[in-house]
């Protein structure tokens, strides 16, 4: 019999009581079985299948093609690996906005066919009674203000927020919708740290920041942004841990040098009878 201590299963009561005892919450994102695995390993408390895997594993320039079906894909193979860690699913752009049984039915999906155990909804005040509902049905949720990526054209690009009056207002008004309509978690992106800060004082559920300055309750980035899979320009406020596409480019190099010379396969990697 094993003597290994079992970790103690992440569960969306376990970021309030973070956040009550002063512990910072650890969020990563993940779109793979093996890439979860691994950061499950590493003893994140979250993984969360950001639809940012639009842009990070399948190109494209912004997250808003992300479909249902796609999102409901890799959100089951991160599951599959996520013994201890929250499993969070981006719920991807329309598939809640139109109306309240449209966000019902699909975030209902992500717990009953792909294995999440909370969903995350972008937007502020305008969305506060839907996400009401979700959770007076059992579905937890981790609201997103701030910066609202599935919003990019209505904000003009990647602009901080919280800089004018009228700005702060609108994100503390909807902080404080999101926490009493009953979120456990919610993601202030891009917006000035006093303000995260001031949010992050003024509410009960966990605050979990991104491009937000230091006083969060915790910190969520993008894996392949922490690990360097690609040379494109970063946010400021991304810190790159490896660089893991010079090393695959150095492997798939060394590799194309042994075919062309003939060094692989070599005998020892051969069936010679």
């Amino acid at each position: 019999m094993s003597t290994t201590p079992k970790m103690k299963k992440i569960t969306t009561r376990t970021f309030l009581k973070k956040k009550q005892k002063g512990d910072r919450i650890v969020v990563l994102t993940a779109y793979d079985y093996y890439t979860a695995q691994i950061l499950e390993k590493s003893g994140v408390d979250a993984l969360l299948v950001g639809d940012s895997l639009n842009m990070v594993v399948y190109g494209h320039n912004n997250t808003l093609s992300a479909e249902m079906d796609k999102m409901l894909f890799h959100t089951r193979a991160v599951a599959d690996a996520a013994a201890r860690s929250l499993v969070i699913a981006d719920m991807p752009f329309m598939s809640y906005q139109s109306s309240t049984e449209t966000a019902i039915v699909n975030a209902g999906k992500f717990l009953k066919e792909s294995g999440a155990e909370a969903v995350k909804l972008e937007g502020g005040i305008e969305m506060a009674p839907t996400i009401k509902r979700l959770i007076e049905l059992g579905i937890p949720v981790m609201g997103h203000i701030g910066l609202t990526p599935q919003s990019v054209h209505r904000f003009g690009g990647a602009r901080v927020q919280g800089r004018t009056e009228v700005g702060r207002n609108y994100v503390i008004e909807s902080a404080h919708a999101l926490d009493e309509a009953g979120c456990f978690s919610c993601v202030l992106e891009l917006m000035t740290a006093p303000l995260a800060e001031k949010i992050t004082k003024a509410v009960k559920m966990a605050t979990i920041g991104i491009g937000a300055g230091t006083h969060c309750d915790g910190q969520v980035l993008v894996i392949n942004d922490i690990i360097g899979m690609y040379d494109q320009i970063t946010p400021r406020f991304v810190r790159r841990y490896a660089n893991v596409a010079a090393e695959i480019e150095k492997a798939a190099k060394q590799f194309s040098e042994d075919v062309r010379s003939g060094s692989y396969p070599s005998d020892e990697e051969s069936f010679l009878e």
